[in-house]
């Protein structure tokens, strides 16, 4: 299937707005794009290749102590830009697409947590929540924010330090030595903590994706904003709408994994492009 592109700016609006009514009931899947205006850096360029080193994964993370404190002391650096961060355009309008009763669920890749900030209520947080914590032994959760202020305290001269934010919280401090970097265990069962997020080389939680899937079965057709789609935790959600004969929209600056799945691609940035489409529906407008 070739994806139709809309050409400017008029063009993509109408064309979106027309998608939306065409389909009342949207699944919304959205990714790192809506959250860059945010002040929070994506992890891949508009061919969809990476910008910098993979991130940490599972096993690393799990498996070597010194892992896990070069990823807390990068984590205490960064997290205060995910904490501050707040909704851009995307959210908003998005949240205001639900509220107008066109959005079925909103699947996030993203682990922010800022569209339910914007007042999204129908969402699924995919890779789960960075303002969460996890013991991987007894599965006690806790405030990333309590734990922030721990690590400050124990770790102090790490305070002070720059380094240039990285996506989901981290930070690049190269050439600093990780070994006295002090990471607290759970305090109800002496466990490793983690971010309540899955990490490259884990799996979504089976729950989200059944929830997910049958959401996708009730909804007219999918909508993909800010995402290249090129992790399968998002990408099958495309796959599995396109075998199902439901069109997919994309606004996504740059190539996604499924461009050839698309019935409309908008390569406009994804903040612009649905305030737009927002305001149109919301005057009535739905071409020229």
């Amino acid at each position: 299937m070739r994806s139709a592109v809309a050409s400017g700016p008029m063009n993509s609006s109408a064309a979106l707005a027309d998608f939306v009514l065409r389909h009342p009931r949207l699944f919304v899947l959205t990714g790192a794009g809506c959250s860059t205006e945010s002040g929070i850096p994506d992890y891949r360029d508009g061919n969809g290749d990476w910008k910098r080193p993979s991130p940490v994964t599972y096993q690393a993370f799990m498996g070597d102590e010194l892992t896990r404190r070069r990823y807390w002391a990068r984590s205490m650096i960064g997290f205060p830009v995910m904490a501050g961060a707040r909704p851009g355009e995307a959210h908003r309008a998005l949240a205001q697409l639900e509220e107008a009763g066109h959005v079925g669920l909103l699947l996030t890749q993203n682990v922010d947590g800022l569209h339910s900030a914007a007042g999204s209520r129908r969402t699924i947080d995919l890779h789960g929540r960075i303002d969460t914590v996890r013991c991987m032994a007894c599965d006690t959760r806790s405030p990333r924010a309590a734990l922030q202020a721990e690590l400050l305290g124990r770790n102090p001269a790490w305070a002070g330090f720059e380094a240039r934010i990285a996506p989901d919280g981290d930070a690049d401090l190269d050439g600093r030595d990780f070994a006295r970097f002090e990471v607290p265990a759970c305090p109800v069962c002496g466990g490793v903590l983690k971010p309540d997020v899955v990490f490259f080389g884990e799996s979504v939680p089976p729950q989200r994706v059944t929830d997910a899937r049958g959401a996708l079965a009730e909804c007219d057709a999918v909508l993909v904003a800010g995402s290249s789609l090129m992790v399968y935790s998002g990408y099958r959600f495309v796959q599995a709408a396109a075998a199902a004969g439901k069109p997919v929209a994309a606004v996504n600056l740059g190539r996604t994994r499924a461009d050839d799945l698309l019935t409309l691609k908008v390569q406009e940035p994804v903040g612009a492009a649905l305030a737009a489409l927002m305001a149109r529906l919301s005057a009535g407008v739905t071409s020229g």
